[in-house]
C-alpha cells in the first residue's frame, strides 16, 4: 500500500524518525538485504514525491517548473522528478549546479534519460561574480521550483558558494518544494548549516528526521511535510 501522509507535529507517533545513519543503514538494508535496485528506489520516492507535487500546487506547476540538481542522489531525485513532470506535458526546465562530470551511478543513469527525453537542460556557475543575476534568469517565468540540490548526508558547513548559491534561491518569491530534506538543513539537529532552502512544503522519503522532530524551529525551512515510502517502509501505513 502506497504511504504518503503529511506530518502535523501533532502525529509523530505514526511516522518512524530516523537520524542521518539510521536513513543510511535503511537504504543500504533494501539494497543489499532486500535486494530492491538503488534506481528502483530512486523512482518510487521521486514518483511519490512528484505526486505530492501535483495535488498540493496544481496551480503553480502549470506556469513551469524549474528543478534545481545537485551531483548526488537528492540530484538523482530530481531528475526522476522532472522526468515524470515532463510526461504530464508540463513545462519542467533542469537547473545543474554541479558539474556534469560529477553525476555518478544511479543519479547518472536518470540525467542520461532527462537528456535523452528532451527535457531542457541548463547549468549554473556557482562560482560566477554574476551568481545572482543567474539564478534569477534561471528561475524567471517559473512557477514552482524544486530543490534537490543536497541530501541527508550534509553535516559541515556549506561551501561559501552553496551557501551563497541557496540564499540567491530563497530570495525570489517563488514557492520551493524540497526533495527529502531542504538543502543546508543539518538532518539530525534541524539548524542551518549556516543558511538553508526556506521551502513551502518538503517531501521527506521513509520516516522523519530527527532534525525535524527535535527542533521546532525547522518548521521555517521545511514547510509542510509530507513522508512518502520509496517501495519498502519501516512502519505500517496508517
Amino acid at each position: 500500500m502506497k504511504c504518503m501522509k503529511e506530518w502535523t507535529g501533532e502525529n509523530t507517533g505514526e511516522f518512524a524518525v530516523m537520524d542521518r545513519r539510521t536513513v543510511r543503514g535503511f537504504d543500504a538494508w533494501a539494497i543489499g538485504e532486500m535486494g530492491i535496485p538503488g534506481v528502483v528506489l530512486m523512482e518510487n520516492a521521486a514518483k511519490n514525491c512528484t505526486q505530492i507535487i501535483l495535488e498540493q500546487f496544481p496551480e503553480q506547476v502549470k506556469d513551469g517548473i524549474c528543478i534545481l540538481c545537485g551531483g548526488g542522489n537528492n540530484g538523482g531525485d530530481g531528475f526522476v522528478v522532472a522526468r515524470q513532470l515532463f510526461n504530464q506535458g508540463l513545462s519542467v526546465k533542469i537547473i545543474l549546479c554541479t558539474d556534469p562530470g560529477r553525476i555518478k551511478g544511479d543519479a547518472r543513469i536518470n540525467f542520461a534519460i532527462c537528456q535523452k527525453m528532451g527535457v531542457s537542460i541548463g547549468q549554473l556557475d556557482t562560482a560566477s561574480a554574476e551568481l545572482f543575476r543567474e539564478v534569477e534568469d534561471a528561475v524567471a517565468g517559473s512557477g514552482l521550483l524544486v530543490d534537490a540540490l543536497l541530501g541527508t548526508g550534509l553535516q559541515d558547513e556549506l561551501t561559501p558558494s552553496m551557501a551563497l548559491l541557496i540564499s540567491c534561491i530563497n530570495s525570489h518569491n517563488i514557492p520551493i518544494v524540497a526533495v527529502d530534506i531542504p538543502s543546508g538543513l543539518d538532518c539530525d539537529r534541524g539548524i542551518p548549516l549556516p543558511v538553508c532552502i526556506e521551502a513551502a512544503a518538503t517531501v521527506t522519503f521513509v520516516a522523519l528526521k530527527k532534525g525535524f522532530v527535535e527542533n521546532s524551529e525547522s518548521r521555517n525551512a521545511t514547510g509542510r511535510v509530507f513522508v512518502a515510502d520509496i517501495g519498502i517502509t519501516p512502519f505500517p501505513c496508517a
